[in-house]
């Protein structure tokens, strides 16, 4: 059997477990949102991922470049107080430029859905009565523990998972209305000098060249990666290319590509692992972003155990395609807005802020 027929008959036969339907899916818990067209919401929570279709489709514009306390009024909205939440997660929904954001109850460790407008008005964005469908994600007859990342890819949807098969990294690939596939990946982690099958991806991105679809993985401790997204073969191991390290100690939070001034980038943002500045490495605060030159995932030479180092020490070797961008310090979350701006939730000094700032 060929590997299109074979993971056409994979789909086919997870078709049957897909659920489309209308009211709450009754989420126990959101690690993950993105976007997919039209605002279709897509929800990573525990072992599946839900599409909820939003309507939010009408574009707005950004008036406000600051929310002061921004922690204070998504907690009021829920009548409680700053120090009772905990933002997890924000997404920029692009048909409508509204903020969406991931808000955990410390008291009763509820999820719920907030969004922010641009003139800076919160709502909920509730999931009671909605129309939805919910996609289980199994390996082996089990189901995966935690969903790290979601997006968007090529009229797929790719989730990055924390498989319970064999502690493994597992990647899903649900096609809408269809079913999912999954591999798992194999990754040379520069910063431990190994290579590893267990540590899941963090973060996702889309990156496609000469039409061929991947996606780039982010993990702890902070190697970029490249996964081959078309020529995967449903339940083997794919190895990924390690093309840069953005340095040890770090866990990324999200990412995404962007151009400017006729060049491609990739931002990242990231937190230290201990949560504590490290101003010997440029790092006068504990969440910080790196600009990476995004012609660096065309590298196949200098790659895994050769790729580059933003900082490092002994014989790695270290590149000057890799930048701090300083104006986003803080940075807790991010999303891109636009082609020229993004919309952080940045913690200066303890006092949280949403803020719309140029891409750097």
């Amino acid at each position: 059997m060929n590997r299109f027929a074979f993971a056409t008959l994979a789909l086919l036969v997870l078709a049957a477990f897909v659920q489309a339907d209308e009211g709450n899916p009754g989420l126990k818990t959101i690690e993950a949102i993105r976007f997919g067209p039209k605002g279709l919401l897509l929800i990573g929570a525990g072992a599946k991922v839900v599409t909820v279709e939003t309507g939010d489709t009408k574009e707005g514009a950004w008036t406000k470049s600051v929310i002061e306390n921004v922690d204070q009024l998504l907690a009021g909205k829920l009548g409680l107080k700053a120090e009772n939440i905990e933002i997890t997660r924000i997404s920029v929904n692009p048909a409508s430029k509204k903020l969406y954001a991931v808000v955990r109850s410390l008291k009763s460790n509820q999820y719920v859905i907030l969004t922010v407008d641009g003139a800076g008005k919160v709502d909920e964005f509730s999931l009671e009565n909605v129309k939805y469908t919910a996609y289980p994600l199994m390996v082996k007859e089990k189901a995966v523990t935690k969903i790290t990342d979601i997006i968007w890819a090529g009229g797929r949807i790719v989730a990055a998972t924390q498989a319970t098969d064999t502690f493994a990294s597992r990647v899903f690939t649900i096609y809408p209305g269809k079913g999912s596939t999954s591999f798992y990946t194999e990754t040379f982690h520069t910063g431990h000098n190994a290579v590893e099958t267990k540590a899941p991806i963090r973060c996702l991105m889309t990156y496609e060249e000469n039409s061929k679809a991947s996606i780039v993985g982010s993990f702890t401790c902070t190697p970029l990666v490249r996964y081959p997204l078309d020529d995967a073969q449903p339940d083997v191991k794919v190895k990924g290319t390690t093309v840069v390290e953005l340095g040890q100690g770090n866990t990324p939070r999200s990412m995404f590509g962007y151009e400017k001034d006729g060049k491609k980038f990739i931002l990242v943002n990231a937190g230290r692992n201990n949560k504590q500045p490290a101003p010997k490495i440029g790092l006068p605060n504990a969440y910080w972003c790196a600009k990476v030159d995004h012609n660096l995932l065309k590298e196949t030479v200098n790659v895994d155990k050769d790729a580059p180092w933003r900082v490092g020490k002994g014989s790695a070797t270290l590149t000057d395609r890799v930048f701090v961008a300083k104006e986003y310090f803080g940075t807790l979350h991010m999303d891109q807005l636009d082609s020229s701006r993004a919309i952080v939730i940045r913690d200066l000094d303890k006092k949280v802020s949403l803020n719309v700032l140029q891409l750097p």
